[in-house]
């Protein structure tokens, strides 16, 4: 713990340093699971994350992806799904990877590492906050389950839009497996993820209902939306908003 906090104040300072103008959010995915004892480190670090900002400002924006190829070993995680599972083995074979792992960080689809790296998270995203992106992303709730997403990108052919509903304040205690005893908490676990379409023309606009599970707590869920530069390339822009804010709230995201 007294490491992990020491790398967090290193990560603050760091971002300390840099005073350049905020840009758009940066997008943080782990691929994690409650199985895999090296995970722990990375999942608490991802919660330090979703309570920070990029060091010129710039929000991040946490993914909490539970894959389910560590649930024969004696633990299953209740997060994981074979959705972030065939996710991650795109990413694998985007990257050139031998095979997937955990834990891994994927820093807008562009920079990936092991995800306990206090270290590579720390420059990474340093290094996307700088980068200017293409996509401009507004969302709108519509009532209690439903938003409209409208995006626009320019000079990209083919891109997916991506939406994905996440909950922040989870815990687990774990009775089995790798991590027996202990007690997991997670930021950004991704409850439903899925491609609602591609940009043509350059333009995108659509409104999709928002699936909710009663054993979700609404006050923690948020709606994160994304364009992405082949499936798995590029995140070119993203934006997020709280699923409990007033009807008339409203994400804008101008390009980077």
């Amino acid at each position: 713990m007294k490491a992990l906090c020491l790398g967090l104040v290193l990560l603050v300072c760091f971002f300390w340093g840099f005073t350049a103008e905020a840009q758009g959010p940066v997008v943080v995915e782990l691929f994690t699971s409650e199985g895999c004892s090296s995970c722990p480190p990375a999942d608490a670090l991802l919660v330090q994350l979703s309570k920070m900002k990029a060091p010129n400002g710039a929000e991040l924006i946490v993914l909490g992806e539970h894959v389910d190829y560590w649930n024969y070993i004696g633990w299953t995680d209740r997060f994981s799904s074979d959705i972030f599972t065939n996710r991650q083995q795109h990413y694998a074979d985007h990257f050139r990877l031998a095979s997937p792992y955990t834990p891994q960080m994927v820093i807008d689809g562009i920079i990936q590492f092991v995800g306990n790296d206090k270290d590579k998270v720390s420059h990474a995203i340093l290094q996307e906050s700088q980068n200017p992106r293409p996509a401009t992303i507004s969302l709108q709730l519509e009532g209690e389950k439903a938003v409209h997403i409208t995006a626009h990108l320019a000079g990209v052919k083919k891109a997916h839009v991506f939406v994905a509903i996440t909950e922040d304040g989870l815990t687990t205690n774990v009775a089995r497996g790798e991590n027996s005893g202990r007690t997991l908490r997670h930021a950004g676990v991704v409850r439903n993820l899925n491609s609602i379409g591609e940009i043509r023309d350059g333009e995108f606009d659509k409104t999709i209902k928002v699936p909710i599970e009663q054993d979700w707590n609404a006050a923690n869920l948020k709606v994160v939306a994304w364009v992405q530069e082949a499936a798995y390339g590029p995140i070119l822009g993203a934006a997020s908003i709280p699923l409990t804010q007033p009807r008339q709230a409203a994400a804008n995201i101008s390009p980077r």
